[in-house]
C-alpha cells in the first residue's frame, strides 16, 4: 500500500485532518511527502499501525492519546490516559496568572491538580523569576508531569497528594487550578471523547462545584496578603464561584472569558 492509497483508506472512516497526523506518525513521513510522493510505500509494520490507530480512532478514541502527544502554547506535550488533553481555553488561565505575576521580582504560585503540567510549566517558562511548584493526587499523572518539565527544560516542584495538603506551611502569591469541574451525570461525559479521559480530572462526582469550594475555602491560608486565586471552570459556573470567593473573604471577584467569549476562569485576591 502506498501513501496516497493509506490516506484514501484513513479518509473513508476519520476525518481528513486526523487521517494525515496518524499516517505521519505511523511512517514518519511529512506533510510534504504525502503532497509530492503519494507513491511512496508503506511498510508492514508502518501501516499496521496506521490501521490500528485508524480503527481506534473511528471508535472514538482522541487522536492525542493515540500518538502520545499534544500541543499546549506552541509546546508538544506527552499525554496519557491518566491525564487530559490540553484545550486551548485552558490559555486564559495562564494569561491572567502572568498578569497577576507581572511586576513581582520572585513570586512563589501554586499549580492544584497539575495533570499533564501544562499549566505549572508554561508558567515556569514564561515567567522564569517565578518559583512554581505543582500538586496532584495522581501517582500517574505526576510521572506525566514531570517527564513533561524535564523534556521542556522547566524548573517545577511535585508534591502528590490532595489539593492543599502536601503544602502545610507553605504559602504563595498565586494560586492557580483547572479542578474537575462538570456535574456528575452531566451528558457531555458522554460525548467528544471524554469517556477515554480520566474521570477524577474531569468530574468531582457531584455538582461541579466541589472541588472549587475546598479550593476556595482553603487557599487563604496558603496565599500571602495581596495574592491571587484563579480557578478554572464550566460556562455556567461564573456566578456560583464569584460567590464563594466573596463568602471566603476574598476582593474584587471577577469571571473572566476565553477566546470564544465564555466565562472560563474566576479569582480573587486577599
Amino acid at each position: 500500500m502506498t501513501l496516497g492509497e493509506a490516506m484514501a483508506f484513513a479518509r473513508a472512516k476519520i476525518d481528513r485532518l486526523d487521517a494525515r497526523l496518524l499516517l505521519e506518525h505511523a511512517t514518519g513521513c511529512t506533510h510534504a511527502d504525502l503532497l509530492a510522493r503519494p507513491e511512496t510505500p508503506v511498510i508492514g509494520p508502518a501501516y499496521e499501525q496506521f490501521a490500528e490507530w485508524v480503527a481506534r480512532r473511528a471508535a472514538g478514541e482522541p487522536l492525542a492519546y493515540l500518538v502520545g502527544e499534544a500541543e499546549f502554547r506552541g509546546r508538544v506535550f506527552q499525554v496519557s490516559p491518566d491525564v487530559l488533553i490540553p484545550r486551548p481555553e485552558t490559555e486564559v488561565l495562564i494569561d491572567l496568572a502572568l498578569e497577576k505575576l507581572r511586576g513581582l521580582a520572585a513570586p512563589k504560585l501554586v499549580d492544584l491538580g497539575t495533570g499533564s503540567g501544562i499549566v505549572a510549566i508554561s508558567l515556569a517558562l514564561e515567567c522564569p523569576a517565578a518559583t512554581v511548584a505543582t500538586v496532584d493526587l495522581s501517582a500517574e499523572a505526576i510521572a506525566v508531569a514531570r517527564n513533561n518539565a524535564g523534556r521542556l527544560g522547566a524548573k517545577v516542584d511535585f508534591y502528590q497528594g490532595d489539593w492543599f495538603a502536601p503544602l502545610a506551611g507553605q504559602r504563595f502569591d498565586l494560586i492557580v487550578s483547572n479542578p474537575p469541574y462538570v456535574a456528575a451525570g452531566d451528558p457531555h461525559l458522554a460525548l467528544d471523547g471524554l469517556p477515554h479521559e480520566p474521570p477524577m480530572a474531569l468530574t468531582d462526582g457531584a455538582d461541579g462545584l466541589e472541588c472549587i469550594r475546598r479550593i476556595v475555602a482553603a487557599a487563604p491560608a496558603h496565599l500571602n496578603s495581596g495574592g491571587w486565586l484563579l480557578v478554572e471552570h464550566g460556562y455556567d459556573q461564573g456566578e456560583a464561584s464569584r460567590n464563594l470567593l466573596t463568602a471566603a473573604g476574598f476582593k474584587s471577584a471577577s469571571t473572566f472569558p476565553d477566546l470564544a467569549g465564555i466565562d472560563r476562569v474566576s479569582g480573587a485576591h486577599l
